[in-house]
């Protein structure tokens, strides 16, 4: 058992959107499944497994080092998150809202599904 087994899928989502806010690639990709899979709502997959997610992320922070996602709202049912952010890529930057749909399993997130 992993040390993430042991936390709520509530705090999982919020440790890796904390580690995304404090762009930590390691403590934001320690939350995800080898085999998870990030896409678009009702589409297809667009990344693929965490080497995948990580390459994603690392690019992601590199362009925009003080980009943030503040969270609105969150619902949890079951091994389900939905979180509702407001993104800022950089200060006075592009601005967008996002539901981010988290499917956890075994005590790591399996699949994230976007809907901007």
């Amino acid at each position: 058992m992993n040390a993430a087994a042991t936390l709520s899928p509530a705090e999982i989502v919020q440790g890796q959107l904390d580690a995304y806010n404090a762009q930590d690639l390691d403590a934001f990709c320690a939350f995800y499944a080898e085999d998870a899979v990030l896409g678009s709502y009702n589409g297809p997959v667009a990344t693929e497994g965490l080497a995948a997610i990580r390459e994603r992320h690392a690019k992601l922070f590199g362009e925009f080092p003080r980009n943030r996602a503040e969270l609105q709202h969150r619902i949890v049912i079951g091994s389900n998150v939905i979180d509702h952010e407001f993104v800022t890529r950089s200060p006075g930057g592009e601005t967008f809202h996002v539901a981010a749909i988290y499917t956890l399993a075994g005590g790591k997130i399996a699949r994230v599904d976007f809907v901007k």
